[in-house]
């Protein structure tokens, strides 16, 4: 079965920097959307970024544009979330998800979700 296994999650500084990985098997890792999510205590899963298959090209949410990138390794079925210019609001428990279906923001396109890591920024 599918399995996504999240990690690099932490807790930073306001300003700093993290990057996250999600090792992905199970499945035909080219052939899948793969897409970050976040949540926030009290509040509601949020799109954060995807990456189609071939890595050609990528959505993100307007809260983490030029500060987040998401990119993908197909030799080692990994994607990761660069994180750049953390704040406080982007405090959250973050996810990895693939999706079969074209790159969405919708998080009821992603049938498959990993654990989560806890990412905590201080100010």
């Amino acid at each position: 079965q599918v399995q996504l296994v999240e990690s690099g999650g932490g807790l930073v500084q306001a300003g700093d920097s993290l990057r996250l990985s999600c090792a992905a098997s199970g499945l035909t890792f080219m052939r899948y959307t793969m897409g970050w999510f976040r949540q926030a205590p009290g509040k509601q899963r949020a799109f954060v970024a995807a990456i189609i298959g071939n890595g050609g090209n990528t959505l993100y949410a307007d809260s983490v544009k030029d500060r987040f990138t998401i990119s993908r390794d197909s030799d080692k079925n990994t994607v990761y979330l660069q994180m750049n210019s953390l704040q406080p609001d982007d405090t959250a428990v973050y996810y990895c998800a693939a999706s079969r279906t074209t790159m969405s923001m919708s998080r009821y396109e992603y049938a498959n979700w990993g654990q989560g890591t806890q990412v905590t920024v201080s100010s």
